[in-house]
């Protein structure tokens, strides 16, 4: 059987919402990851054979295949085709399942996986969150199929969340503590240069924005909650968000051909669904399934990624998987540094490579929430190919 590698992996800065990478198009930082992953990788741009990005809402700039679109913002090939995917907030982590089955199954040697989001330009729609945030209907009003099956209850990101909290018996002061604890972890790890490697400045943004040193634990537990009598409050979910990764995934001919430095295997790939009016709990089942399918123990893994879409989400996943929490978003997750929706999912996959190569560590995992209650799975193994 084939393998599938990772020889590149590049993120831009994540900026928050109306900060530095605002006004940038989507086109434009989707362009400035593929340039930089095929010079950082020392690829030739004319052998890829496809360009698979995520992304969610794609209308007006982000719209007419943003994927193809980025690739020839960057002036590469145009022979070189390209596709956008959307799972939701998942929609660049299965960008790069895509890539790897293709080199797995021997369609293609040399894919690029990646994705762009401008949640400044192209505001969060009602129909990512299931809900009514710009008082417009949901996607499911008028289907009578899904009114026979789910009937008329909310669905929405909030109330899965909320529901997740009371589920598994987190309060608000629990949640207030890992929030607290991201934005510390982050802070710690921009401090010590520790995503310097990974990010490809983007004129004249070097950094993630959204971490904040002045959050405290009295300013937290001075907000109100999203919605009456709940738990939630803005400072327990993740950040609107700017921004664009890109990994490139190659097979052993590609490798060998090119002259490309492996530096991670793809050790398993996979998705699962569950409960679409919790919505945000398909991670645990997802990731029970993956370690079962790979006869790994939640404690083969050096670091994890989960995407903190909300701290209920975070929490439930730990508790129900016993992983330790401090191998759990070691550098800070969502709540502090982010979620460009289409493009977290290969962000995470940048950072996870990035923190085994710092640390040392073989395996790592990522898993997030997805909208309609689905979650990936991603395993990949740290190879010693890779030299600082």
């Amino acid at each position: 059987m084939s393998e599938a590698y990772i020889v590149g992996a590049v993120r831009t800065p994540v900026g928050r919402r109306n900060g530095g990478l605002a006004r940038a198009h989507p086109a434009d930082l989707g362009a400035h990851v593929l340039k930089e992953l095929m010079i950082r990788a020392d690829a030739d741009p004319s052998a890829v054979e496809d360009v698979i990005f995520g992304c969610v809402d794609t209308i007006g700039p982000q719209a007419g295949d943003v994927a193809r679109t980025c690739w020839l913002a960057a002036g590469l090939p145009e022979q070189v085709p390209g596709v956008t995917v959307d799972r939701q907030c998942g929609s660049s982590q299965q960008a790069l399942h895509f890539a790897a089955q293709a080199v797995l199954s021997g369609t293609n040697d040399l894919v690029v996986a990646g994705g762009v989001q401008n949640m400044s330009m192209v505001p969060i729609s009602s129909a990512m969150l299931a809900g009514r945030p710009l008082g417009h209907e949901t996607p499911f009003e008028g289907s009578k199929g899904w009114a026979e099956r789910y009937g008329t209850r909310e669905v929405s990101q909030f109330a899965g969340a909320e529901q997740i909290a009371a589920a598994w018996k987190i309060s608000r002061e629990e949640m207030e503590r890992y929030a607290y604890e991201s934005h510390r972890r982050a802070l710690h790890a921009i401090d010590a240069g520790y995503f310097a490697r990974e990010i490809a400045p983007y004129e004249g943004v070097a950094t993630d924005e959204g971490p904040r040193r002045d959050t405290s634990a009295e300013r937290m537990a001075a907000l109100k909650p999203l919605a009456e009598g709940g738990r939630l409050t803005a400072a327990l979910a993740s950040q609107i968000s700017d921004g664009a990764a890109a990994l490139l995934v190659a097979s052993p001919r590609a490798v060998r051909e090119h002259g490309l430095t492996p530096r991670a295997r793809v050790h398993h790939l996979s998705a699962r669904g569950a409960d679409p009016i919790m919505m945000l709990s398909a991670p645990i089942p997802a990731t029970v399934r993956a370690l079962g399918m790979t006869g790994m123990s939640i404690d083969d893994f050096d670091a994890v990624e989960i995407n903190e879409a909300f701290a209920s989400v975070a929490l439930a996943w730990i508790a129900e998987t016993g992983a330790d929490p401090a191998r759990v978003n070691p550098n800070g997750g969502a709540i502090a540094l982010g979620h460009p929706l289409g493009a977290t999912g290969a962000v995470l996959a940048v950072k996870l490579l990035h923190e085994l190569e710092r640390t040392g560590g073989r395996y790592g995992l990522q898993t997030m929430c997805e909208g309609g209650g689905q979650a990936n799975v991603t395993i990949i193994e740290r190879l010693d190919g890779f030299v600082t």
